[in-house]
C-alpha cells in the first residue's frame, strides 16, 4: 500500500478584534456551492477494510467531531454573552468536551487493539480513517484539529510496528501532523493572502474566513439547542420580566474563590490530570519561571481504591509523584470527574474520598484542596467536603483551553480576563499541548506586569448572588359569582330526520364545562332527546334560570345541538327556529322555538353575560356586532354581554362525522375551550375570541359558515372563560388525540388566523388582526379580539406549558418543546415544565437528553414520584442499568400503592 498526498482546500480564521470568540479556520463544504473537486492521485490497489472494522471507529469519529462543533457554537461571540449565559454555556462545554475525552480515550484504545491484532487489513482500516480526515468534502480545517491528539496517539502506537505498511502509514501521519501543526500556526497570523501549496503534505493549506466555517456550523446547530439537549434553559433577563427583589447569601467559608486574592496576585491551576505527556512538560515550564502551581488530579489517573479502601496506585501516580517533588501543590479533583451536583450519598463520598486515599498514598501531607468538575456542586457536596476536612477552590479566571484549539487565542483569553478581574484563580488544564504552547506567553505578560504568582495559602473566601422568586401579581379574575349552563341534545327526533352526534356533542359540552371550567354540576340542566321538548327547553330558561337563584354576576352558558330551521315572513325578512324533540316538520311555525323568543329570554336573564351557542344551521336573526375595549376585564364587569355563535345559515347542513362522534362545530368548539381560542395568549378566552378561532376554521374545513353576534339588548359585554392551570406532568399514560382527531386538529389550525408574534418584552403579543366572521343575516363583520391582560412571570409560564401540553397531545412534539422550553424561560425552577419538556425528548427517543430534564425536575421537586418513574425509564432506554433501578426504587419509596407501582416493580425485577 501507498500514501499518496491528497490536496484540499483549507482554510485559516481571520483574526478578529482584541476579545474576539475562539478562532478557527474554515472552508465551505460541498451542499453550498461546490469548488472544484481535490485533485486524488491514484493510489496503490488496497483491499478495502471490512466495514464491520472501520464503522464503529467512524461513528466514534463522527461523535467527537459533532462534540467539538457543538463546542464552538456555544462558545462563538462569548465576549458579547450575559454572564449567566456565558458560564452555563462554558459549563455545558466542559460536559461535553469531558464526554469527547471518554470518546477518544475509548477510540485510542480501539485503534491500539487493531494495530496489536494480526489482522491483515488493519493498516487498510487506518488508512480509511486518515483519508476521512484528509479529504472528507464536508470537514473544513477547523474540524480537522478535532483529531490532532487522536492521531499523535495513533503515531504512538505505529511506531511499535516496525513492518513497511507501519513505515509508510507513520510517514502519513506525521505528515498529516505537520500539516494540522501549520494550520494551527495560521491561526496566530494577521495576513490574508492565500499560502503556498505544500505536495509533501497530505493536508494541503489555504487561507479561509472564520465566519463562513460558524455560519455552517449554525446551520447544524443553535447554542439555545445544544445546552437545552443538556439540561439547560436560558431564562429571560430580568429587565424582560417583572422586577425581582435580590438577597444575599452568607459567602461559604469552606469555599475559596479569586477575588479576594491581593491586587495583581494570581493562582495558576491545572485540571484533569495527571497526563503522561503534558503534565511534565507543564511542570518544566514553571520550573523555567519559577512560579507555584496546583494540579488538581482525577483519582482514576492515579489508580484505583478496592472496597476496603486499599490504593493501588499506576503509572499516573508516578508523574503526580515527580509534581509534588517540584514543589508542586497536589489536590483532589474527584474520582471519575462525575457531575456531583447529580450525586449523593455513598456514591457522592466515593468520588470525593477515593481520590483522598489515592493522593495520601503520594503524598502523605496532600493539600486540603478539592475542586468541583464543571464547579458543579450542591449543599451535600459541601458538607461532604466540610466532613472530609476539605476545601472548595473555584475559579474565576478560565482559559477555555479544553474548546479553544488555538494557543494564541487562549492566552489572549487568558490575559484579558486577568486583566478585567485584575487578580484571581486561573484555570488550566494539563492534558492538552495548547496548553503547554500557550502558557509560556502567559507566564511572560503576566512577569512583566507585576503580577505576584500565590501558592496554597489558605484564605481565600467570596459571596454570591441569589435571586428569589419573582413578586406574584394578583391573579385576573373574571368576576363571575356562579356560573349556570342549559345543554340540549337531540339524535333521535319522531318526525324530523334522525341525527348521530348531536348528543355526543351535548355530552362533550357538559363535561368541559364541569371539569374544565368550574360550572357546578348541579347548575348545569342537560335536556337530552325526549326531555328536550319545546315545554322542557322552555321551562329549563324559566324555572330553572330566571326562577332559580340566578343573579346579576352569574353567566350562563347555552348549548343547543339538533334541528334548526328557517321561515321566511309575509316581510321577506327570515327568521330562525332551534327544532324540539316533538316538533311537526308541518308545523314547526308553531311548535319549534323561534329565535325571537331565544331574545326575550336573554332579555330578561339578570346575569352579567350569557352566551349561546348553537350547534344548528338556519337563518333569521338580527345580531349586533360587538366590540373590544383595552382595559377589558374591567370594563366588561361593566356591561351586559348577551352574544350567540351559531354553526351555520340557511340551507346549510351540519357537517357530522368529527372526531370522537362529535360534529366538525363542536370538535371545534371543544378544541376552541381546550385553549386554541385563547387568541391572545392571556389565558382568558371570551366569545369574541372563540368565535374568531372556531367560524374561520370550520368554514375552512367544511360547507358551514358559522356567525356571531350580540343580541339586541346586549352593551357590548364579552362572555369570558378563564382557562385553567393544567397539572399533569406527562408520563406514558398521558393520552393523545385519535389519528383523526390530529388530521382534523391540522386542518383547523391550517386555516386559523395567525397568531400574533410576540413583542421583545416575554407574554406581550401584538394585536391580533380582525377577523371576518358572518353574522346570520349573511354580512360580514369584523371581530377584534381584546388586548391580552397584563400577567405575571409565573403566570405566562403556566400557559406556555399548558400549551405544550396541548401540542404533545397533537403529537407536535417540536412546538411543544418549544413551548415547554418558553415556559422555563420564563420560571427557571418550574419543575412541571421541566418534566414535560423531558418527556417530549423521551417521545422522540432522545433518552440522554430526556433524562438530564427529569434529573432537573426530581432536583426542583424532590418529592414528585412521577418523575422518578420517567427518570427510570430514561436511563433504562439509554442503558443506564444502576441509575434506572435508583430512580425506579426512589418512585417505590414514594408512590408504593400508586397505579405506576405495578410496572415499576416489574422493571425492578427485570434489572
Amino acid at each position: 500500500m501507498t500514501s499518496t498526498p491528497i490536496k484540499i482546500a483549507a482554510a485559516l480564521a481571520i483574526a478578529g478584534a482584541a476579545g474576539a470568540a475562539v478562532l478557527f479556520a474554515g472552508r465551505k463544504p460541498t451542499p453550498a456551492t461546490p469548488p472544484p473537486p481535490p485533485s486524488v492521485k491514484a493510489s496503490a490497489a488496497a483491499t478495502p477494510a471490512p466495514r464491520s472494522t472501520t464503522a464503529p471507529l467512524m461513528a466514534g469519529m463522527q461523535t467527537l467531531l459533532a462534540n467539538y462543533r457543538k463546542i464552538i457554537v456555544l462558545l462563538a461571540d462569548e465576549k458579547s454573552m450575559p454572564p449567566n449565559e456565558r458560564e452555563q454555556a462554558q459549563r455545558v462545554g466542559q460536559n461535553l468536551f469531558h464526554e469527547n475525552q471518554s470518546h477518544a480515550a475509548s477510540l485510542e484504545r480501539d485503534l491500539a487493539a487493531l494495530l496489536a491484532s494480526n489482522q491483515p487489513n488493519r493498516f487498510d482500516a487506518v488508512s480509511e480513517l486518515l483519508s476521512f480526515i484528509e479529504s472528507d468534502k464536508s470537514l473544513f480545517d477547523a474540524d480537522r484539529l478535532a483529531f490532532r491528539e487522536l492521531l499523535q496517539g495513533l503515531l504512538a502506537e505505529v511506531a511499535k510496528d516496525s513492518s513497511l505498511p507501519a513505515i509508510k502509514i507513520h510517514k502519513r501521519l506525521s505528515e498529516d501532523l505537520d500539516a494540522l501543526a501549520e494550520i494551527e500556526r495560521n491561526y496566530e497570523k494577521e495576513i490574508r493572502q492565500v499560502f503556498g501549496r505544500y505536495e509533501s503534505r497530505a493536508i494541503e493549506l489555504k487561507r479561509e474566513r472564520w465566519d463562513s466555517y460558524l455560519a455552517y456550523l449554525k446551520t447544524l446547530y443553535t447554542r439555545d439547542t445544544i445546552l437545552k439537549e443538556q439540561g439547560v434553559v436560558m431564562p429571560y433577563p430580568a429587565s424582560a420580566l417583572p422586577r425581582e427583589t435580590k438577597t444575599k447569601a452568607e459567602p461559604d467559608p469552606n469555599e475559596i474563590f479569586g477575588t479576594s486574592l491581593p491586587k495583581k496576585t494570581v493562582v495558576l491551576t491545572f485540571d484533569d490530570g495527571p497526563h503522561k505527556r503534558y503534565s511534565e512538560e507543564i511542570a518544566a515550564i514553571l520550573k523555567q519561571y519559577g512560579v507555584p502551581a496546583v494540579f488538581f488530579s482525577v483519582g482514576r489517573n492515579l489508580g484505583s481504591v478496592d472496597a476496603a479502601g486499599k490504593a493501588t496506585l499506576s503509572d499516573g501516580a508516578a508523574v503526580s509523584r515527580k509534581l509534588k517533588a517540584g514543589g508542586y501543590t497536589l489536590a483532589n479533583h474527584s474520582y471519575t470527574h462525575a457531575q456531583l451536583s447529580k450525586e449523593t450519598g455513598d456514591k457522592l463520598m466515593a468520588e470525593i474520598l477515593n481520590t483522598d486515599v489515592l493522593l495520601k498514598a503520594i503524598d502523605a501531607s496532600r493539600a486540603p484542596l478539592f475542586r468541583f468538575p464543571y464547579g458543579a456542586r450542591n449543599s451535600e457536596g459541601m458538607h461532604a467536603l466540610e466532613g472530609a476536612h476539605l476545601r472548595s477552590v473555584m475559579w474565576n479566571i478560565d482559559s477555555l483551553d479544553w474548546a479553544d484549539p488555538v494557543p494564541a487565542s487562549i492566552a489572549e483569553r487568558v490575559l484579558r480576563t486577568v486583566d478585567k478581574e485584575g487578580r484571581g484563580i486561573i484555570l488550566f488544564h494539563d492534558i492538552h499541548a495548547r496548553t503547554v504552547k500557550a502558557l509560556p506567553a502567559v507566564l511572560d505578560r503576566l512577569i512583566a506586569e507585576g503580577y505576584q504568582f500565590a501558592g496554597w495559602d489558605g484564605s481565600n473566601f467570596t459571596s454570591a448572588n441569589t435571586a428569589a422568586a419573582p413578586a406574584e401579581k394578583v391573579a385576573v379574575s373574571t368576576g363571575y359569582a356562579n356560573s349556570w349552563a342549559i345543554v340540549i341534545g337531540i339524535d333521535s327526533y319522531p318526525k324530523w330526520p334522525k341525527l348521530q352526534y348531536a348528543v355526543r356533542d351535548a355530552q362533550g359540552v357538559r363535561e368541559v364545562l364541569i371539569g374544565k371550567f368550574g360550572f357546578a354540576a348541579e347548575r348545569v340542566v342537560s335536556l337530552n332527546n325526549a326531555d328536550a321538548t319545546r315545554a322542557g327547553i322552555l321551562g329549563a330558561f324559566h324555572d330553572r334560570l330566571a326562577h332559580g337563584g340566578v343573579q346579576k354576576n352569574d353567566r350562563i352558558f347555552v348549548f343547543f345541538a339538533g334541528h334548526g330551521a328557517t321561515r321566511q315572513l309575509s316581510s321577506g325578512r327570515d327568521l330562525g327556529y332551534i327544532v324540539p324533540y316533538d316538533s311537526d316538520p308541518t308545523q314547526f311555525a308553531t311548535d319549534a322555538i323561534p329565535m325571537s323568543e331565544i331574545q326575550n329570554i336573554a332579555e330578561s336573564l339578570t346575569a352579567k353575560h350569557a352566551l349561546f351557542v348553537m350547534d344548528a344551521c338556519y337563518s333569521g336573526l338580527g345580531l349586533t356586532r360587538g366590540g373590544g375595549a383595552g382595559a377589558f376585564l374591567r370594563d366588561n364587569a361593566r356591561r351586559i354581554g348577551r352574544q350567540m355563535l351559531t354553526a351555520g345559515g340557511a340551507d346549510q347542513l351540519v357537517s357530522d362525522g368529527g372526531p370522537n362522534g362529535h360534529s366538525v362545530f363542536t370538535w371545534t368548539l371543544l378544541q376552541g375551550l381546550a385553549g386554541k381560542g385563547d387568541l391572545n395568549g392571556d389565558g382568558l378566552i371570551t366569545a369574541t375570541e372563540l368565535a374568531a378561532y372556531v367560524a374561520p376554521a370550520v368554514a375552512g374545513v367544511s360547507n358551514q359558515t358559522p356567525a356571531f353576534g350580540s343580541l339586541p339588548g346586549s352593551e357590548g359585554g364579552d362572555f369570558v372563560f378563564e382557562l385553567p392551570i393544567e397539572t399533569e406532568f406527562l408520563n406514558p399514560q398521558t393520552a393523545q388525540l385519535s389519528t383523526e382527531a390530529i388530521a382534523l386538529n391540522a386542518k383547523l389550525d391550517a386555516v386559523r388566523p395567525d397568531t400574533p408574534k410576540a413583542d421583545d418584552k416575554p407574554g406581550v403579543m401584538a394585536p391580533a388582526a380582525p377577523v371576518a366572521v358572518k353574522d346570520l343575516q349573511g354580512k360580514e363583520q369584523k371581530l377584534v379580539t381584546p388586548l391580552a391582560v397584563p400577567s405575571s412571570a409565573r403566570q405566562l409560564a403556566q400557559r406556555a406549558n399548558d400549551r405544550g401540553l396541548q401540542l404533545f397531545k397533537e403529537k407536535q412534539y417540536a412546538a411543544a418543546e418549544a413551548e415547554f422550553t418558553e415556559a422555563l424561560k420564563l420560571r427557571a425552577d418550574f419543575a412541571l415544565a421541566a418534566n414535560n419538556l423531558g418527556f417530549v425528548y423521551y417521545k422522540q427517543g432522545k433518552f440522554a437528553e430526556a433524562a438530564r430534564w427529569f434529573d432537573n425536575t426530581v432536583k426542583m421537586d424532590p418529592s414528585r414520584a412521577v418523575a422518578y418513574r420517567n427518570l427510570g425509564d430514561a436511563h433504562a432506554q439509554a442503558g443506564d442499568v444502576a441509575k434506572a433501578k435508583q430512580a425506579y426504587k426512589t418512585f417505590m419509596e414514594l408512590a408504593p400503592a400508586s397505579a405506576g407501582a405495578a410496572y415499576v416493580k416489574q422493571q425492578l425485577e427485570k434489572r
